[in-house]
C-alpha cells in the first residue's frame, strides 16, 4: 500500500523572538511520526514559517498543538511587521503529497478548524479548497484590513463572521485561517532599492488580481533591516505559471524604474519539478540548498527500504531495539492478506487497508526511532543523557503502539468469516498467524524496553496500556 503523506506549512506572527519560535518547533516535534522539515524566520515581516509532513492524522495533531502553542506565546496586540496577518497562528494550510487527495486535505482542514475553536476559543476561517464561500477562496480577502480592522468589523458585519466560532476574535491570538491547497511556492525577490513604491508597482504588474499572471499573488513590502524593497510572491500553480517567467518579468519591470534584482529567497520548501522547469534560469536564491527541495528532504528523512536491506538490518546484531520493526512488517503482511480475503468474500476492507498503511509507516518510523537511540548513545556532553532518555521513550511508545494496533488487527482478522472458500482459507490462516506473531513480538519488545525508561509516570501509563491488551 502506498504511503499517505501530507504537508503542513503554518505561518505565525512571530519572526524576531527565537525562544517563542523554538517553542512552536517543539510543539510540532512532540508528535510521533511527524517529520519536521524546516523553519524560516523573517524579522522584517516579523513572521515565521514551519514546514512538517507525515501521515494525515499525525500532521493534523501537530497542527493543533502548534496552534495552541502560538495562542499561548504570541500576543498579536504587540505585533508589528511588514506582512499582513489576522492571527498569531495566521494561516494553516494542508497540502497533499502522496496517496492523499486535495479533497481529503480539505476535510482535514475542517476537522482541525473545529478543534481549534473547541480547544482554544480562536475563531476559524477556511480558504482555498476548504473554503465554504466563494469569496473566501482567496486568502487576501480574509486578511483585508488585517487583525485590527477584522477585530472591529466581525462584531457587527455578518459578512466577516468566522466559519467556525463566535463572531469575535480572540483578544490576543486573533483568528486562524485554515485551508487545503496544492503546492504553493513562496518566493521573494529583493530589489536593490529601498523605494517600496517600486516593489508595489512591480507587484501590481505581475499579480493576477491586477491583470498579471494567473496563479500569482504579490505585494510590495519594505525590508527595513536591509534598506531594500521586496516583491513578496505566492505562486499557487507553478506548473501553469512557471517560476522563471515571474523572475524574468520582475527583472524587466525593475529595469523600467532604474532598479535591479539584488537577490531572491525561497520561503519553506519547493517541489523539485519547479526547479527543473526553471531550467537554464539562474534564480540567484540567497538561501537555496539541496535541503530546500521537498522530495529530496523527504527521501532522506523517510528512506524507502527494500526487503533485502530490511532483512539484513534485522539479522545484524544490533545495539538497539528492533522488535517493533519485525512486528510491523508481519502485521503489514497480515493486514494485506486480510484486505484480499475481505474483498473477495464481500466484507468491508477499509479497516484492514488503514491498518496496512499504519504498519507500513511504522516500519519507517521505527527505523528513525532506533537511529535516534543510536545517535543519542554516541553523543556526549550535558544534554546527552536527556536526549537518550527521550529517544528511548519514543522507541518504547512506538513499540507499544504497534502492539496495540496488532492486537486490534488480530481481533478483526479472527472475526472474518471462517467459512471462506478453500483457496482463501490459507490466506486467512496466514493472516491470523502473522497478526498473532506481530502482537507477541511487539509485546516482547515493549517488555525488553521497560528497563530503559527513567520516567516513572510514563512507565505506569505503559504498564496500564499493556494490561488493557492482556485483559481484552
Amino acid at each position: 500500500m502506498a504511503r499517505r503523506l501530507i504537508e503542513c506549512v503554518p505561518n505565525f506572527s512571530e519572526g524576531r523572538d527565537r525562544e517563542k519560535v523554538a517553542a512552536l518547533v517543539d510543539a510540532v516535534r512532540s508528535v510521533s511520526g511527524v517529520i519536521f522539515l524546516g523553519l524560516e524566520l523573517d524579522p522584517d515581516h516579523n513572521r515565521s514559517v514551519l514546514t512538517f509532513a507525515g501521515p494525515p492524522e499525525n500532521v493534523a495533531e501537530a497542527a493543533l498543538r502548534v496552534v495552541g502553542k502560538a495562542v499561548e506565546v504570541i500576543d498579536l496586540t504587540q505585533h508589528a511587521g511588514a506582512h499582513p496577518r489576522v492571527g498569531a497562528a495566521d494561516v494553516v494550510p494542508f497540502v497533499p503529497i502522496e496517496g492523499v487527495t486535495l479533497e481529503e486535505c480539505a476535510r482535514i482542514a475542517h476537522q482541525v478548524g473545529h478543534e481549534i475553536w473547541r480547544l482554544y476559543q480562536v475563531p476559524v476561517y477556511f480558504y482555498e479548497a476548504a473554503a465554504r464561500r466563494p469569496d473566501r477562496v482567496h486568502l487576501e480577502n480574509l486578511r483585508r484590513g488585517q487583525f485590527e480592522t477584522l477585530r472591529e468589523e466581525v462584531l457587527t458585519d455578518s459578512v466577516r463572521a468566522p466559519d467556525v466560532g463566535e463572531p469575535r476574535l480572540h483578544p490576543t491570538a486573533g483568528a486562524v485561517v485554515v485551508g487545503a491547497r496544492k503546492y504553493l511556492i513562496a518566493f521573494n525577490i529583493n530589489l536593490n532599492t529601498p523605494d517600496v513604491e517600486v516593489a508595489k508597482k512591480i507587484a501590481r504588474a505581475i499579480r493576477y488580481s491586477s491583470g498579471g499572471f494567473r496563479y500569482v499573488k504579490a505585494i510590495g513590502v519594505p525590508l527595513g533591516s536591509r534598506r531594500l524593497a521586496q516583491v513578496s510572491i505566492n505562486l499557487t500553480d507553478f506548473e501553469q505559471t512557471p517560476l522563471h517567467r515571474i523572475f524574468e518579468t520582475v527583472r524587466l519591470e525593475a529595469a523600467r524604474y532604474g532598479a535591479d534584482i539584488a537577490g531572491s529567497e525561497i520561503v519553506g520548501l519547493i517541489p523539485r519539478r519547479a526547479l527543473e522547469a526553471a531550467g537554464e534560469y539562474f534564480l540567484r536564491c540567497e538561501n537555496f540548498t539541496p535541503d530546500s527541495v521537498l522530495e529530496d528532504r523527504l527521501a532522506r528523512e523517510v528512506p524507502q527500504v527494500d526487503l533485502t536491506e530490511l532483512l539484513e538490518s534485522l539479522a545484524a546484531p544490533p545495539e538497539r531495539p528492533v522488535a517493533a520493526t519485525a512486528a510491523a512488517v508481519a502485521a503489514a503482511v497480515a493486514a494485506a492478506l486480510a484486505v484480499s480475503v475481505a474483498t473477495q468474500v464481500g466484507e468491508p476492507a477499509s479497516e484492514f487497508e488503514a491498518a496496512q498503511g499504519f504498519f507500513a509507516e511504522a516500519v519507517q518510523r521505527h527505523r528513525a526511532a532506533v537511529q535516534a537511540v543510536a545517535g543519542a548513545r554516541s553523543a556526549s556532553g550535558a544534554e546527552a543523557q536527556p536526549a537518550l532518555d527521550e529517544a528511548l521513550q519514543q522507541a518504547a511508545l512506538l513499540t507499544l503502539e504497534v502492539a496495540e494496533r496488532a492486537h486490534r488487527l488480530l481481533l478483526r482478522v479472527e472475526d472474518l468469516d471462517p467459512d471462506v472458500a478453500i483457496p482463501l482459507s490459507a490466506d486467512l490462516a496466514t493472516a491470523r498467524a502473522l497478526a498473532r506473531g506481530a502482537r507477541a513480538s511487539a509485546l516482547a519488545g515493549v517488555g525488553s524496553q521497560l528497563e530503559t525508561l527513567t520516567d516513572g509516570a510514563l512507565l505506569e501509563r505503559i504498564l496500564k496500556r499493556l494490561g488493557a491488551i492482556e485483559s481484552d
